[in-house]
């Protein structure tokens, strides 16, 4: 069996065992600095308390799946210069702050007050 620091191992690392007493790499500052919560916040779509509300009220519910197109769709926004845009994921319908990656509100098809949408500048079919 392997040693490392006179303990007796059951498996030998894919380096070697003397990977294991290597001194670590440096990682730059300005990766290590970056804090957790903001590269998710940075990274995936928010709610607004509006749109939590209504999620909630209209019984609207979204699984992973779901979680990744509307994400997929907020980037396509993005990449063609949306501010604010209404994303149509199925029969759900999200009016998203663009910029900042905020669904403003949310609606199903039979929740559809009228069927004139309006202060939006792109709609995406995801």
């Amino acid at each position: 069996m392997a040693e490392i620091n006179g303990i007796s191992i059951p498996f030998i690392p894919l380096g070697g065992a003397e990977s294991l007493s290597r001194t670590p790499r440096i990682i730059d500052k300005e990766v290590s600095s970056t804090k957790f919560g903001d590269v998710l916040n940075e990274e995936l779509v928010k709610f607004s308390g509006h749109a939590q509300n209504r999620m909630v009220s209209r019984d609207i519910t979204l699984d992973k799946v779901d979680m990744l197109r509307l994400d997929e769709a907020v980037e396509k926004a993005r990449d063609k210069g949306a501010k604010e845009s209404l994303i149509m994921l199925d029969d759900k319908m999200f009016i998203v702050a663009v910029d900042n990656k905020t669904v403003v509100t949310m609606f199903d098809k039979s929740n559809m007050d009228s069927d004139v949408i309006t202060n939006i500048d792109s709609a995406v079919f995801a």
